[in-house]
């Protein structure tokens, strides 16, 4: 245990450092300045190049990574070039909604995902399986803004069941975090699927009907608890997607987590801004496994924490 917990530490070191490097190497590369988006159109080149010097983004890329990459290790994220304010507390003000989406939207795919899922697998080949097939399909292809933008008209504006963005209570959530469940639903429903599939024709299964048991206790006794385990894995990649990949959600309803930070660091070239959601997405990536790589062995004794 604690050789497995040592690995996957050092691994998640070096792709936090792989992520980070990677990050500022590109923002390095973009044509936009923000010196320039901090001066404003009117500033004088020497205001400009003043700023440039203030923040740092004279000096060459490895000194400006090095000394981002020391900041780091004592949890400073840096100062947002525009609002001229830790990042650290940026994030942390909009932590607790974006959390409360991710909870929300995890549980709305996998209810949505798991009973369709299990509805295909229970109908293998017939007319019902390849209509839900090609719903899952659907939403795993259909575009976050597009799709936003339908259940807002649609939920919202025709029928007013919900408010049209902003943050509150459940109300408030339910839209974003149903849109996110529908979007992705069809990747669980699809992996349970084949999971669910591959197990019925397991030889325990065929002894749990041999048994005399009910097909609804063969499938939710014996089935459904083992089909279910490569979910896990999916549930920590999520966990880590959607802290700081909800940008178009956010945006279009209105709702303040780290996504819309993030989207409003991208338009005002706020570097340090961006380059801390991206950190913040990867450590919740390898949190997230981590905790699914923890937590499959305790739903199946079968799996060895040192393979």
């Amino acid at each position: 245990m604690s050789y497995f917990l040592a690995r996957r530490i050092f691994q998640a070191i070096l792709i936090l450092l792989g992520v980070t490097l990677i990050s500022y190497l590109l923002l390095f590369m973009l044509p936009a300045d923000p010196a320039r988006q901090i001066a404003g159109r009117s500033a004088s080149p020497e205001m400009v190049e003043n700023i440039r010097h203030q923040l740092g983004l004279d000096l060459p890329f490895y000194q400006q990574y090095f000394h981002y990459l020391v900041r780091l290790l004592h949890g400073d994220l840096g100062r947002s070039f525009v609002q001229r304010t830790s990042v650290s507390t940026l994030i942390a003000a909009r932590l607790w909604p974006s959390i409360q989406l991710m909870i929300t939207g995890i549980l709305c795919e996998l209810v949505i995902g798991i009973a369709l899922g299990m509805l295909a697998a229970l109908n293998r080949n017939g007319i019902g399986d390849r209509i839900l097939m090609a719903l899952s399909f659907m939403t795993v292809s259909a575009p976050q803004f597009i799709a936003a933008m339908l259940f807002l008209y649609f939920f919202a504006v025709i029928l007013g069941w919900f408010p049209l963005g902003g943050y509150g209570g459940f109300s408030h959530v339910a839209l974003p975090a149903l849109t996110l469940g529908v979007l992705g639903s069809g990747w669980y429903s699809r992996m349970l699927r084949s999971s669910m599939i591959d197990v019925l024709h397991e030889d325990f299964i065929r002894t749990a009907r041999a048994k005399g048991l009910s097909r609804a206790r063969v499938i939710f006794r014996h089935v459904l608890p083992n089909a279910i385990l490569p979910l896990i894995p999916m549930i920590g990649i999520d966990i880590g997607m959607f802290m700081g990949g909800l940008v178009v959600v956010e945006s279009v309803f209105g709702w303040p987590g780290v996504g819309q930070l993030a989207w409003q660091a991208i338009q005002q070239v706020d570097v340090p801004v961006i380059v801390g959601v991206t950190t913040l997405s990867a450590v919740a990536i390898v949190l997230g496994n981590l905790v699914a790589d923890l937590v499959l062995p305790w739903v199946d004794p079968r799996i060895n924490f040192t393979k």
